[in-house]
């Protein structure tokens, strides 16, 4: 069966043209985009400690789970870039399907998440460069200018254009990449062996050798009560949630990418599939290496520490060349992808419009990758230099998982809107344009809602902030920018037959 072709955007609301480089990019480097912004070393340095505590050591079947509406709604992205490709995505798809207005809060609610996502692995981004030359240094102004150079580099790659950046993210990634699959699958083994190590301790001046024993798999791991029947399910979902949030960011690219209304779709396909593969043996591998108590006494850099009871001091620095990589991956496409969106929005005035000039001479959004990248920047200095408000940073940065969670329930609600003449067209269209999604957003709404009311009250003043600053700005894109997209007409698909 064929998919439907694009409609024409309506006279009243011009699409912008196409001024960014088309297919400069394949599916396989827009694939690796997708991944690099999920970060997979990093997100599992962050939540490899506290989802084994949280999750009671089922964090690989949460993991596997939470995979499953993330294919379905990778799939409607799919589905909505066959209709229209475009860098805005599910700003102007929820925008033209449901209503303008949601589409603005949803495109606002992508910039913040894709902040807080870019943001949220600074804390880890000095430590892991220090260490690869074995320092283990805390001077603050070491973190900020390790932070700052990094953003400024990666911004500059952003700007000079798509083909460089996806060159530098394939090659940091198949280090990457090597190094998580290749420790996870040795931590695997040496747990299967419930292995014991002897690892060096210093007492009161006084150093001597311990054993350290691995954690054995029991049945526990395998179930939704978890080791203990202690998991807490909720707080293991946001987890996972936050673990597979970027690989969306294939799909911001799509005006860039080869076949730019297939290849995007099949790129998130794809780059779901391979992180919950990479997550599952990560987390499964890495969580039993060592007991829960040294685990939660080394969580402030869990990876490492694993890495080096695994194999010493030279593996930890492995360990944490992987991590610095993922970092600097992260920042690169972090913003990337956010000047995309800022461009797809600035050309309808939604935002301001000079955000969405394109040099001829680099043919990237360069005004709102240097807009983009300069904020990153100042949040990193004001979390690394202010610790007054470190703790209101960590908050925020704790709700990335719920805010990308709630732009995908808008986009799978927006790919079942447009599509709704076909969902009673057979009980195949039944099930993938209807049922799924529908039960997707839900579980996703279940855990947004849970995970909101469990959460600590400033996370929940954290979202209201978010909520009420995206609701003025959206009143001064009406009012005062004039956007015409807030006078977009409804669309929907024909109804014609769908693969």
């Amino acid at each position: 069966m064929t998919e439907p072709s694009a409609t024409a955007i309506p006279a009243t609301v011009p699409a912008p043209p196409a001024r960014l480089e088309p297919d400069a990019i394949g599916v396989a480097q827009d694939t690796v985009i997708g991944m690099a912004t999920s970060a997979p070393a990093a997100v599992v340095g962050i939540t490899l400690a506290s989802l084994a505590a949280t999750a009671a050591y089922n964090g690989g079947l949460l993991l596997i789970i939470s995979a499953i509406p993330m294919l379905v709604i990778a799939n409607a992205y799919r589905r909505l870039n066959m209709w229209n490709a475009n860098c805005g995505a599910s700003f102007e798809w929820v925008g033209r399907s449901i209503n303008p207005y949601l589409g603005f809060l949803t495109g606002w609610l992508m910039i913040v998440g894709y902040v807080l996502g870019t943001l949220s692995g600074v804390e880890v981004l000095a430590p892991s460069v220090l260490a690869v030359f074995g320092s283990s240094t805390t001077n603050m102004w070491w973190n900020v200018a390790i932070a700052t150079a990094i953003g400024l580099i990666m911004m500059g790659i952003a700007i000079v254009g798509i083909r460089i950046t996806a060159r530098t993210q394939v090659a940091m990634a198949a280090v990457e990449y090597t190094i998580l699959i290749g420790m996870s699958i040795w931590g695997l083994v040496e747990v299967l062996r419930h292995h014991v190590y002897t690892q060096a301790v210093t007492s009161h001046g006084v150093s001597h050798t311990v054993a350290v024993g691995t954690y054995p798999i029991t049945r526990g791991w395998f179930t939704l009560s978890g080791v203990g029947g202690q998991s807490s399910l909720v707080l293991g979902f946001v987890i996972a949630i936050f673990a597979y949030s970027g690989w969306d960011g294939t799909v911001y690219v799509n005006e860039e990418v080869r076949h730019r209304r297939t290849n995007p779709g099949r790129a998130a396909l794809i780059a779901v599939a391979l992180l919950a593969v990479i997550y599952t043996l990560a987390q499964v591998g890495l969580q039993g290496v060592v007991t829960p108590a040294n685990m939660a006494a080394n969580s402030a850099s869990p990876l490492v520490y694993v890495a080096g009871v695994l194999g010493g001091s030279g593996w930890a620095k492995v360990m944490a060349l992987a991590l610095a990589l993922s970092v600097i991956a992260t920042t690169g496409t972090g913003i990337l992808i956010g000047a995309r969106i800022i461009y797809g929005m600035a050309s309808y005035r939604a935002l301001p419009e000079f955000l969405a000039n394109v040099p001829r001479r680099f043919a990237t959004p360069a005004t709102a990758s240097l807009v983009f990248g300069l904020v990153t920047v100042a949040a990193a200095w004001v979390y690394l230099l202010m610790t007054s408000v470190q703790s209101a940073f960590s908050y925020v940065v704790d709700l990335t998982g719920i805010l990308f969670a709630v732009f995908y329930i808008l986009t799978a609600l927006a790919s079942m809107t447009y599509y709704r003449r076909r969902v009673m067209s057979s009980a195949w269209n039944a099930i993938v344009l209807g049922i799924l999604p529908l039960a997707s957003a839900g579980f996703l709404g279940w855990m947004t809602v849970e995970g909101v009311i469990q959460g600590a009250l400033p996370e929940r003043w954290s979202l209201v902030g978010i909520a009420g600053l995206g609701l003025v700005l959206m009143c001064v894109s009406r009012f005062v920018l004039k956007s015409p997209f807030f006078h977009v007409r409804r669309e929907s698909d024909p109804g014609a037959a769908a693969s």
